[in-house]
């Protein structure tokens, strides 16, 4: 519409107005419904871990597969971790496009994009989580005491405890 238009119609900033509004509620509506739709999956490598995110990084679904008891308690951690952040940023991608038909030229969607981008930049090639862990994850068991020998051996003396009240006054200040 031109300034000439807009000066000789005393109602062409309403109905531009209006057209406009309508225009908003439209791209609102798409980017709700692209926004129930996301979710971010992603999958370890060996298959031991698969995580599901929704939109907003919150964990929806995790499944271990049968290589997963094999690789002990701190290694599967690591794993799940480094498989989660990749679904997190799996999801926040959707997020993104999801946001485009209102965002697309913004300060907003500018802003949006700079922190995905900051969270889940692109890494330097290091090593994965998992292989950073170098301790045994075994659990290290003591050899069992035979019964007859631990009820043979005299008990040891434990020394006095010192009374509540005592405890208090070397950390009350008053």
């Amino acid at each position: 519409m031109s300034l000439l238009e807009a000066a000789l119609d005393p109602y062409a900033w309403v109905n531009d107005f209006k057209t406009r509004a309508a225009e908003l509620q439209r791209k609102n509506a798409e980017v709700q419904e692209n926004l129930a739709g996301v979710s971010g999956t992603a999958s370890s490598k060996d298959g031991a871990v698969k995580v599901t995110v929704g939109p907003n990084g919150g964990l929806m679904n995790l499944q271990l597969g049968h290589r997963a008891v094999e690789l002990g308690a701190p290694r599967l951690t690591a794993l799940i971790l480094e498989t989660a952040r990749q679904a997190q940023k799996n999801a926040a991608t959707q997020v993104i496009e999801a946001f485009r038909p209102i965002g697309e030229g913004t300060q907003a969607m500018a802003m949006i994009t700079d922190v995905v981008e900051e969270e889940f930049g692109e890494e330097p090639e290091e090593e994965h989580a998992v292989e950073r862990i170098e301790e045994d994850d075994a659990p290290a068991s003591a050899p069992a005491a035979p019964a007859a020998a631990a009820a043979s051996e005299p008990r040891q003396a434990r020394a006095p405890r010192r009374a509540d009240d005592e405890d208090d006054d070397d950390n009350q200040p008053w």
